[in-house]
């Protein structure tokens, strides 16, 4: 009888140990953030607009590095099942913008609802462009600035930071060159309310060289730049009245950038920062991809 008790009792308290590490796995599944990337199609040539690819690099460092971080990605567009979003901390959009039928536009009402519960959002290179009278307003409000036809242009040059704010997305990051995209002359929130320049640089006068157009140039950039000699804000973090948080990041057109430790690490704090997760006072660490695994992210061409 005493053996059977004995055994009993050894089963019981075995099965109540493992319940109780199951809830506890739950528990921590429960109380990690998730943060959802939303990458679009990949576009341009190869090594260039690599949405998934770059999506890839970046929602893994977060994995890896950030124990209260859970980074999903859906690719190639917005989610059949939106209820991926219902619980996200933070949306990053990596993904070809422009016109009236951007994504976040075409999903405005998802948008709104998402923001109004103070989730995050991050948009990163073309994402930012939108159509002005269709979308404007809503991206002042959501991200705090975006990519206008006939005042922002998107030149490729490169860019020197040798500054940063006292601001967690700037964590560990040092001062670094890199050629890329760069947009500029953003249009901002009246006064810049709510947002404060992260990466900033003063483009070279060669950046305006071509003919008035939509994305190259024009009388309003000339007079800011090439005048004015005003530093143009690059990337920048974004508190809404809400509470929520947003940051936008105009560089992103070149895979290989994401090589670069700095740049890389300025991106990962800016995602954990919208997504309310504290960010180390060193930044968040992350392997530096080699040159085969960039080249493995890349798009295929025939």
């Amino acid at each position: 009888m005493d053996r059977i008790f004995a055994f009993i009792l050894s089963m019981t308290l075995l099965c109540t140990a493992a319940n109780a590490q199951v809830k506890s796995a739950a528990n921590a599944n429960l109380a990690k953030k998730r943060i959802v990337f939303i990458a679009g199609p990949d576009s341009h040539g190869k090594g260039e607009h690599e949405h998934n690819g770059g999506c890839t690099i970046l929602a893994k460092a977060l994995n890896d590095s950030l124990p209260g971080a859970e980074a999903v990605i859906v690719r190639n567009g917005w989610p059949q099942d939106e209820s991926v979003l219902d619980n996200a901390a933070a949306i990053v959009f990596y993904l070809d913008g422009g016109g009236k039928d951007h994504l976040e536009l075409v999903h405005a009402a998802k948008m709104e609802e998402l923001t109004a519960r103070g989730t995050g959002i991050v948009n990163l290179h073309f994402s930012l462009e939108v159509d002005a009278q269709a979308g404007g307003e809503r991206f002042l409000k959501w991200i705090g600035g975006y990519f206008e036809t006939n005042w922002s242009v998107n030149p490729v040059w490169e860019a020197s930071f040798a500054r940063f704010p006292d601001h967690p997305v700037a964590r560990g990051v040092k001062p670094f060159t890199i050629l890329d995209e760069w947009y500029y002359h953003m249009r901002f929130t009246p006064g810049m309310k709510g947002v404060t320049p992260i990466l900033q640089a003063l483009p070279p006068e060669s950046t305006l060289d071509k003919p008035d157009g939509t994305h190259s140039n024009n009388p309003a950039v000339r007079e800011a730049v090439i005048t004015r000699k005003e530093m143009q804000t690059l990337a920048w973090a974004f508190e809404r009245s809400d509470g929520g948080r947003g940051f936008g990041f105009t560089g992103g057109h070149m895979h290989k950038n994401w090589k670069n430790d700095n740049f890389r690490k300025l991106v990962l704090n800016a995602i954990a920062w919208a997504a309310k997760i504290d960010v180390p006072a060193e930044g968040i660490p992350s392997a530096t991809p080699t040159d085969n695994e960039l080249n493995a992210l890349t798009k295929r061409v025939e």
